[in-house]
């Protein structure tokens, strides 16, 4: 068993780490203020060779897999949540493709990403279903036009990066929108330009400002046969089972940077005769919080590397949503313990903790809540996949 990183993904960390503190600190609270898309650090990614970590060098990526996303993900959220998510819009969109598209779907639709000449976008969630996936009233009907082909309709909602996407991967039943069955549910590619496809609506939200976050809506448009992705309600688990390590690495980073800006507040903040950081029970504090913190990367490192062995399918399942769940939730009580470190100074938009805990908020609901995570590890015990005997 070796907890040791190769001399790759060393060298990508502490390249990022590089990057992360030279671009991304002074960035992030003008990102938070102005909620404007940070284009200038796309381009930093892009000139970092960063957009393709997780896409198969075949496809013009560098095949750093999940685990290397997920290191980089951690250094870059470490100051920025929204620059996290940005990372994470390379992999999201194009797991369904590398998971069941075909070769041409691979090599029409993944170089772009590697290469950042495109963008993509993930359409799962809807007015009326979230959680409840099976509840999607987004629907194809075949295009009598166009053997092969379909017509999609539907609204989705909650679209992170919707407004920057060139394409979408877009969730939606075949017929009949009223039926639950797994069979039924089908992945497409939509490119952004098609007939029928308009984006009436941009969400204002609590944090994670600066990539957009989208009403999309989609009138009878046309999906070549081509494409089809396919792979029933099967495919939208897998794609997200894989997500879980690169989802909790911004749990990670949020969680680390909140800390670390507490810990040395605390260091040089005055009280009593003495500084915060010698009273006892602040100690305890951030050593409860540094553990937890520690224990989460294992989770989420371990969740990585299992991934990128392809081991994402149903017995999988709970020693990734664990990896999710756990890194998300000591994101929000790292970030709410460095608010009250601080006392009134954590509150006030003078430092970075306020933006740390509104944005952390937001990890503990995307791509499957912390209470759908907790389900899916019970369900995983009840059956005996995670089992100890």
């Amino acid at each position: 068993m070796d907890f040791a990183l190769s001399d790759e993904l060393l060298a990508l960390q502490e390249s990022v780490r590089k990057l992360a503190q030279d671009k991304i600190r002074p960035r992030a609270r003008e990102i938070d203020a102005t909620s404007l898309y940070p284009q200038d650090i796309f381009e930093e990614f892009k000139r970092a060779d960063l957009l393709g970590l997780c896409i198969p060098s075949e496809y013009g990526g560098s095949g750093a897999g999940i685990l290397g996303l997920t290191l980089a993900i951690e250094e870059v959220t470490k100051y920025s949540n929204v620059l996290g998510l940005m990372l994470l819009l390379t992999r999201l969109p194009t797991g369904p493709i590398m998971i069941a598209g075909t070769e041409d779907q691979k090599q029409r639709y993944l170089p772009g990403i590697a290469n950042g000449s495109t963008r993509a976008a993930f359409c799962l969630s809807e007015p009326g279903a979230g959680s409840d996936v099976a509840g999607m009233q987004s629907r194809v009907v075949p295009d009598s036009s166009v053997e092969g082909g379909y017509l999609l309709s539907g609204t989705k909602c909650w679209i992170s990066g919707g407004m920057q996407a060139d394409w979408f991967v877009v969730f939606a039943k075949y017929g009949d929108p009223a039926s639950r069955l797994h069979s039924d549910i089908g992945a497409f590619i939509v490119d952004a330009n098609s007939p029928g496809v308009t984006r009436p609506r941009v969400d204002k939200k609590m944090g994670v400002k600066g990539i957009d976050t989208t009403e999309i809506n989609f009138e009878q448009v046309p999906v070549a046969p081509g494409n089809v992705i396919g792979g029933s309600f099967a495919l939208i688990m897998q794609s997200l089972n894989a997500m879980r390590p690169i989802v909790a690495a911004r749990g990670i980073g949020l969680a680390e940077g909140a800390l670390m800006y507490a810990t040395e507040y605390v260091k040089n903040r005055p009280a009593f005769g003495k500084t915060i950081a010698e009273f006892q029970g602040i100690q305890w504090e951030i050593a409860k919080c540094a553990t937890e913190i520690e224990a989460a990367r294992l989770l989420t490192y371990r969740g990585a590397w299992l991934a990128d062995q392809g081991k994402f399918s149903k017995e999988y399942v709970p020693m990734l949503s664990m990896c999710k769940y756990y890194a998300t939730e000591v994101a929000v009580k790292a970030s709410g313990l460095a608010v009250q470190l601080l006392g009134a100074a954590g509150y006030m938009e003078e430092h970075p903790t306020e933006q740390f805990y509104r944005d952390a908020r937001q990890l503990t609901i995307v791509e499957g809540t912390s209470q759908v995570q907790l389900g899916l590890i019970a369900r995983g015990v009840l059956g005996h996949d995670l089992w100890w005997d």
